[in-house]
């Protein structure tokens, strides 16, 4: 299984940038998807989650700001990203629990990161 995340780049102060995340290969179902990010000096945090049934989690920093959603059907979780702010700067991974066929306990994967640089 391969996760591929697109979207970071460069945005100014209140802007808005918008990550995705598909994931690719011998996958079944998909338990959870998520976005961490990690900014230099800082531990890799959890931004937000989004769970099969409906249940979605953000960190209190970005409540209000961020939307996580999914399309089950292309195993994509998306990041909408609005009124940024420079401590938003930070490269941001997905994450998903991911069933593969065949198998009866999930196993965790990871995207590559994707840089997000907001300037004030």
């Amino acid at each position: 299984v391969q996760l591929q995340a697109s979207g970071g780049g460069v945005a100014q102060a209140g802007g808005s940038l918008r990550l995705s995340c598909a994931a690719s290969g011998d996958v079944s179902s998909i338990n959870a998807m998520a976005w961490y990010r990690e900014s230099p000096g800082k531990q890799r945090e959890l931004v937000a989650t989004a769970r099969t049934g409906g249940s979605i989690d953000y960190l209190d920093s970005v409540k209000g700001r961020f939307t996580i959603s999914r399309d089950n059907a292309r195993n994509t979780v998306y990041l909408q990203m609005d009124s940024l702010k420079p401590e938003d700067t930070a490269v941001y991974f997905c994450y998903a629990n991911v069933y593969l066929n065949g198998a009866s306990v999930p196993t965790d994967y990871w995207g590559q990161g994707t840089l997000v640089t907001v300037s004030s």
